[in-house]
């Protein structure tokens, strides 16, 4: 497991990019913000395996985490609506 930093930006067309001053060559666009916080792990997780297996070295910035005990978590202020339950509605949010 890894920890990078997640830069987000709106682009002047409209959505959302996402980079890693960690890991070059992170590009992750997305309709939000929220969209790109999704997607970032698994392109990260991607494109650092694609690295292992191609022989190139990590970037030095890019630290393992041996036991992660404090990760940041980003919560979305209301939860999406789902078929489990609508928490809009409940009054919740």
């Amino acid at each position: 497991m890894y920890q990078i930093t997640l830069e987000i930006q709106k682009l002047e067309e409209g959505p959302y990019l996402g980079t890693s001053p960690e890991l070059p060559g992170l590009i992750v666009q997305g309709a939000s913000p929220e969209e790109v916080v999704e997607l970032a792990p698994d392109i990260a997780r991607e494109l650092i395996e694609v690295m292992l297996e191609t022989g190139e070295a990590l970037p030095p910035g890019l630290r393992p985490l041996a036991t992660p005990t404090r990760v940041p978590l980003i919560v979305p202020a209301c939860p999406p609506l789902s078929s489990a339950g609508n928490f809009a509605r409940s009054g919740v949010c």
